[in-house]
């Protein structure tokens, strides 16, 4: 389901010359090397895009391109929590289901289908188990939308939205059995993490932008990405090596308060 969300334009890339407090963050390292696009490695990720499910495929809502998680081990986020009801229900969810408002389901916008996870209302304590079958919210600063049955029951159908913290603890898909996680929830926040900044249909932009980026941190990357949908390669461009999701989520927040609205962390 396609959800609408305000859009604000990229920055120049000048914009990146007042960010060097951000590289001072703890948990991100830094390399000399200068970005490159290993063009050689197109053909790989063409072919892996081209054999991977469609709910695995990168795509594009009102603009911005969206790219889904290879796995969820590991993954935990903080963040804003809303609930879609009676406009959707009935209607097809990403993953082809039929959508139930009174079921217990979410809508994610890169966690693979079929992922389990709990989510807890840091408000009141409230924590509901239930498995990602659905991509959303596209909505700045929403990282989850609850079915309307799963938002009463921890406390977010009332105010509409709540801070929430999402933790994937199993997954499963169809005709497999269902495999649980065995890392404990206060590892999950472990794990190589970066931020995207941008992502291009012009290699020379994506390069450009990279290499302002690597002016002050010297670990900016350029990342070629082929989309199925439109029959290119996108050239996703990437900064910071985290080795933990908090320390990403500061470099994400960091980065958007210097005017790269877009940016957001991601899992290598």
């Amino acid at each position: 389901m396609k959800r609408r969300m305000n859009l604000r334009p990229m920055p120049s890339v000048c914009a990146i010359i007042g960010l060097v407090v951000i590289g001072a963050l703890t948990g991100c390292a830094t390399s000399s090397k200068s970005p490159a696009v290993k063009r050689e490695s197109d053909t790989g990720r063409i072919a892996a895009a081209k054999k991977a499910p469609a709910t695995q495929r990168p795509y594009k809502i009102n603009g911005i391109w969206y790219y889904p998680l290879a796995s969820a081990h590991g993954y935990r986020q903080q963040g804003i929590a809303s609930w879609y009801g009676k406009d959707f229900h009935g209607k097809k969810t990403s993953c082809g289901e039929t959508y139930n408002m009174y079921g217990i389901s979410a809508a994610h916008k890169t966690l693979p289908m079929g992922t389990h996870v709990e989510v807890r209302n840091m408000e009141n304590g409230n924590a509901i188990r239930l498995t990602i079958n659905d991509r959303g919210p596209f909505v700045a600063g929403r990282i989850i939308d609850l079915s309307y049955a799963a938002a009463q029951k921890i406390g977010v159908a009332r105010p509409g939205t709540a801070r929430v913290v999402v933790t994937a603890i199993g997954t499963s898909a169809p005709r497999r059995t269902p495999h649980r996680y065995d890392t404990l929830p206060d590892e999950l926040d472990r794990g190589n993490f970066s931020i995207q900044v941008g992502a291009f249909g012009d290699r020379d932009k994506a390069m450009k932008l990279a290499q302002a980026l690597n002016q002050t941190y010297k670990d900016a990357q350029v990342l070629p990405t082929y989309s199925p949908r439109n029959q290119q390669t996108l050239y996703r461009v990437v900064v910071g090596k985290c080795t933990s999701l908090k320390t990403a989520e500061t470099y994400e927040n960091a980065l958007k308060s210097r005017g790269f609205r877009d940016a957001f962390a991601i899992a290598q």
